[in-house]
């Protein structure tokens, strides 16, 4: 029991390191390494962004030959494949010779998962595993979520107001949440890898969906979902480039001012003309997004529910009432009987200036 609060000690310290590198590092996963000798950090190191050290190759560097007798905890399984940008963590490790690596959770990508662990036990180095496993694995959810199921992490945020609604019945959202509900919101955006949106919300609302509001060192890809490409060429949303806009039909006209504008138009349609979500998330994944938050209408966010993409909900709740013929959160067919209503957990809940900020997923 003393040596397990001992080594959950160190995975924080790890998993405090590898969150260093949220906004930075995907699509590769936040890792953080620590290696402990005698009750002492001889070496210590994250992963920054791809193409650079990982985690445990800065860790080992930092230590030389320290590390040899020492832990290493590392709260991702180590890679040992060579991938595209940077070389293996796993034939560091066994040279350096720890007496002991602890690690929080396996890697979920089917070219690791348990290889490594299986590799340093060959090497008759002792692992240990599954220390803060719960929190290893909500610090690389996104990471996980492509892994697992081939498509990006969806997080859906919403501003509505204490009756439920996101605009008045005529439109109008600017603004429901405070500022500081806002400059929260920005905060999300930034560590997502895409920002997604539909084709009304631009025409409606003409949004930037830039990060503005806090310190970042890229913008995320803005996603355009437009099944009849009506996105006018002076949207703000096509200022800077980086704007991917997903139809289900085909017009040359438009498609060419949209690329004049600097946007991508990709084609992805399904059997009753709107966009194939499915086949866009996958076609995310294939490039490399981890994460898309959402900020969208009521037509779109109902589409994704419904299509059952959409992993969390972010909700600010301003206390104030608009009236029920406002529009609501999500279009969705009318229940009759409540067991067939969707369920959700709440997993965080706080205050955020004068609005409520609630955080569930789908069970």
């Amino acid at each position: 029991m003393a040596q397990l609060g001992v080594d959950a000690r160190w995975m924080r310290m790890a998993l405090r390191l590898a969150e260093k590198g949220r906004g930075t590092v995907s699509p590769n996963p936040l890792v953080g390494a620590v290696i402990v000798k005698r009750g002492r950090v001889v070496g210590q190191g994250y992963h920054r962004r791809p193409g650079e050290p990982h985690a445990e190759a800065m860790a080992l560097q930092q230590a030389g030959p320290r590390a040899r007798g020492a832990t290493l905890y590392v709260n991702l399984e180590p890679c040992g494949h060579k991938n595209k940008r940077t070389p293996p963590c796993l034939p560091l490790i066994q040279k350096a010779r720890p007496q002991r690596v602890v690690i929080a959770m396996k890697d979920p990508n089917r070219r690791v998962n348990g290889r490594s662990i299986a590799a340093l036990l060959r090497s008759r180095i002792k692992v240990t595993t599954g220390v803060l496993e719960a929190d290893a694995q909500r610090l690389n959810e996104a990471y996980t979520t492509v892994m697992t199921k081939g498509r990006p992490m969806v997080t859906v945020k919403v501003a509505q107001t204490l009756d439920g609604k996101i605009a008045t019945s005529t439109g109008q959202s600017q603004w429901i949440t405070g500022e500081a509900a806002r400059r929260d919101g920005h905060h999300w955006r930034a560590r997502a890898c895409a920002v997604l949106t539909g084709g009304g919300t631009v025409r409606e609302d003409d949004p930037q969906l830039t990060v503005r509001d806090v310190p970042t060192t890229r913008q995320p890809l803005r996603v355009v979902v437009d099944s009849k490409l009506e996105t006018p060429p002076t949207a703000r949303i096509l200022e800077g480039g980086g704007v991917l806009v997903v139809a289900a039909r085909e017009d040359k006209a438009r498609v060419a001012a949209l690329k004049e504008k600097g946007a991508e138009v990709l084609l992805l349609p399904d059997s009753a003309g709107k966009v194939e979500l499915e086949s866009l998330f996958r076609e995310l994944a294939r490039r490399e997004i981890n994460e898309v938050h959402v900020e969208a209408g009521f037509r779109l966010n109902g589409s994704l529910v419904r299509e059952k993409c959409v992993d969390e909900l972010l909700v600010y709740l301003a206390p104030n009432l608009v009236g029920d013929k406002a529009l609501g959160m999500f279009e969705l067919p009318e229940l009759t009987e409540l067991p067939g209503r969707r369920v959700l957990a709440i997993h965080d809940l706080r205050m955020i200036g004068p609005d409520v900020r609630v955080m569930a997923r789908f069970v």
